[in-house]
């Protein structure tokens, strides 16, 4: 299953990354339940963005309520194993995937799905990269998301070759790729969901 998401990515997750994920697991569960929202908030930004795109505006209603479910999910495993809810800086990840998005269309529609293709891609390989690092019941979870995961990510492209040059895309793809990997690969000062390293 993870075979096209490490071609379409380049690079694994560092295991520096995996151990740390396991020893900071509150964090880790934290930042997930944050994610889950902010995949949610995109899907429902582009349906407001695009309302003019049928397949779009389909796509991302689906795919808004798959997230909230993951979100009630992963709320019930903080719940049951008594982690405090407290407020989480976000990681340089997105925000720096973004800085790449063009300002004109139909440049942006593209760079947007694009970018959200990598965000689910990288999102699916951590999944598979610390599940069988977990206890039996989170790692059962992380390793049951794979498969919507790469939906999500085998969507995005979907919706950006229908709304895209194909050539283009591609172009962007490229462009995008060592950005992304820089972002994985970089130490960082928190651990977070979608952060290098520890600093």
């Amino acid at each position: 299953m993870l075979s096209d998401i490490h071609a379409f990515l380049g690079t694994a997750t560092p295991q520096a990354w995996i151990e740390a994920a396991v020893q900071n697991q509150d964090i880790l569960l934290l930042d997930h339940r944050n994610c889950e929202y902010k995949a949610a908030s995109n899907a429902i930004n582009l349906m407001a963005k695009y309302q003019d795109k049928d397949a779009l505006v389909m796509a991302m209603a689906r795919l808004a309520r798959e997230e909230l479910a993951h979100h009630e999910q992963v709320m019930k495993f903080i719940k049951r194993r008594g982690v405090a809810l407290r407020p989480l800086t976000a990681s340089r990840y997105a925000a720096g995937l973004r800085k790449l998005v063009r300002r004109q269309e139909p440049g942006m529609i593209t760079d947007i799905l694009v970018i959200s293709a990598f965000i689910e891609a990288r999102s699916c390989e951590r999944f598979g990269a610390v599940a069988p690092h977990l206890d039996e019941e989170l790692g059962k979870f992380y390793s049951g998301l794979l498969k919507s995961e790469m939906r999500h990510y085998q969507g995005y492209l979907k919706l950006a070759h229908l709304y895209g040059d194909a050539t283009d895309i591609a172009r962007r793809i490229e462009a995008i790729r060592p950005v992304e990997q820089a972002l994985v690969a970089e130490p960082d000062n928190e651990f977070r969901f979608h952060s290098g390293p520890p600093a």
